[in-house]
């Protein structure tokens, strides 16, 4: 079966301005992409925000719009703008300056999986990398696009929520600037996505939900949040990043035993966020 670049989940009526969305969830690997790759199957999957789409799974239920990635972050990586391609990777291909994603092996093609291990050897076409594009990131993006311009005019408004998780180490590493390591860090590029007041009051859902959070460190957000948050223009756009070791066996990437127990905490974290959404009335009823 052909993988599909995104799977929708829709209430059967929106009834808020926020959109889900988890761009690097994707675990459905094509068979010739695992054919060429030199990593076992559990490495391959290690750059992968693991099951971030079941953790969000109530979200339809609660009148917003859940999209999620099938195609995996280490086949294309949609939180990554189209032209940060891989020299090293990708033949036929001019740097065009400095790009540190790039350089490190994260551009939209990916070149290495967490750890900095190189998915293959040698390099893959300038066609094949045009097709993954052609063929996964430009419909996730077009979907996107047109979800956040339907319930900017519905709504008056638009509000995405981009949905990630991070390795443990990731935030352990700074630990320094906490108090204690963060479960959540909202990412808004220092306020430049979302208006200050929204996630302001995002912040403070999930620490009412039990969670401590961190802003913009060390995740202040990438590509998605960047192009979609233009809170000027009433369209906001907050990057969620979980801590895996809430519900993640992180070394064989599966649910730990307190999976459900956050999945049930952030049911009531969504409950509240989509009624951020709903502050603002639909334009028929101005």
């Amino acid at each position: 079966m052909p993988v599909l670049p995104y799977m929708l989940s829709e209430p059967d009526q929106p009834t808020t301005a926020a959109v889900f969305a988890s761009p690097h969830s994707g675990r459905h690997y094509p068979w010739s992409f695992i054919r060429d790759s030199q990593l076992d199957e559990v490495t391959i999957r290690s750059s992968e925000d693991a099951f971030v789409d079941r953790l969000f799974e109530s979200v339809p239920r609660q009148g917003a719009t859940l999209l999620a990635a099938e195609v995996p972050r280490a086949f294309v990586d949609l939180n990554r703008a189209p032209d940060e391609l891989d020299p090293a990777l990708i033949a036929g291909v001019r740097q065009k300056g400095h790009n540190a994603r790039i350089s490190s092996g994260l551009g939209v093609i990916p070149r290495v999986v967490a750890g900095a291990r190189e998915i293959r050897q040698g390099k893959i076409s300038l066609t094949e990398a045009r097709s993954r594009l052609e063929r996964y990131y430009h419909p996730y993006h077009a979907k996107l696009a047109d979800l956040m311009e339907r319930n900017h005019r519905l709504f008056g408004r638009a509000i995405l929520f981009d949905c990630h998780s991070m390795p443990h180490e990731a935030i352990t590493s700074t630990a320094y600037a906490y108090g204690r390591p963060p479960d959540i860090v909202l990412g808004d590029r220092f306020g430049a996505t979302a208006s200050p007041d929204l996630t302001e009051a995002v912040e403070t859902v999930f620490r009412d939900a039990g969670l401590t959070v961190s802003r913009n460190l060390p995740f202040a957000g990438a590509h998605v949040v960047q192009t979609y948050g233009k809170p000027a223009l009433e369209r906001h756009a907050i990057q969620i990043e979980i801590d895996r070791a809430l519900y993640l066996d992180e070394a064989n990437i599966r649910p730990n035993d307190n999976f459900d127990a956050l999945q049930a905490t952030l049911e009531k974290v969504v409950a509240r966020l989509v009624v951020l959404g709903r502050e603002a009335l639909p334009l028929a009823a101005q």
